[in-house]
């Protein structure tokens, strides 16, 4: 059985990475990576689907043992990637997707350089703009620092691998799909398949 794909998967806020997901995920052979995190859990929150909610001492203890993919601290809690669970799905052929932001992106890029990178684009920064009025949830000042957070993400796009505008939902799912097939398509990792045509000649 051939080995997942670690896919990195960022996105500004309001370029609707999340409902990409939902859709991509409905194909078993993608898996979402789970996030841990030492903030407590929210209303509805579930501990293994939502966040692995763990304490500081754990947190530490996976750093120190180098068993984060990845982490951050952001006000006051720690955010990061549990290297197990990755490993274990990939392992059993699974595609796992790192949905993260680009810093983190950059060093995961840095550990595991044949993570493939995918960077979603909203069709334009005024139509981010719009999307993200739409929502009605957030200040006109919020939004606009959310704007300016998306044009600097935007700048870093150039060192992922793809790109993907995401002007219609169906054709951006579809533009994912297309980026998967092509790179499973490469001799790197077409190895099995290459020793099977042979054996059987």
């Amino acid at each position: 059985m051939n080995k997942g794909r670690l896919i990195v998967l960022s996105a500004p806020s309001g370029c609707g990475k999340g409902t990409m997901l939902e859709q991509i995920l409905k194909d078993e052979s993608f898996f979402c990576s789970i996030s841990a995190t030492t903030r407590a859990p929210r209303e509805n929150e579930i501990d293994g689907k939502n966040y692995y909610f763990i304490s500081r001492e754990e947190f530490r203890k996976l750093i120190a043992e180098n068993g984060v993919l990845e982490y951050a601290e952001y006000c006051g809690n720690y955010y990061g990637t549990p290297l197990k669970p990755v490993n274990e799905m990939l392992e059993n052929g699974k595609n796992v997707i790192l949905e993260i932001e680009v810093k983190g992106a950059m060093k995961v890029k840095k550990l595991r350089p044949d993570t493939l990178m995918i960077f979603i684009l909203p069709p334009s920064v005024a139509e981010l703009r719009r999307r993200l009025n739409k929502r009605g949830t957030e200040s006109a000042e919020v939004i606009e620092a959310r704007v300016a957070e998306a044009a600097s993400e935007i700048k870093i796009a150039s060192q992922y691998d793809y790109v993907i505008v995401n002007d219609a939902l169906e054709v951006a799912v579809n533009d994912f799909k297309a980026i998967i097939k092509a790179e499973s398509m490469k001799t790197e990792f077409a190895g099995e398949l290459i020793d099977e045509v042979i054996k059987n000649a």
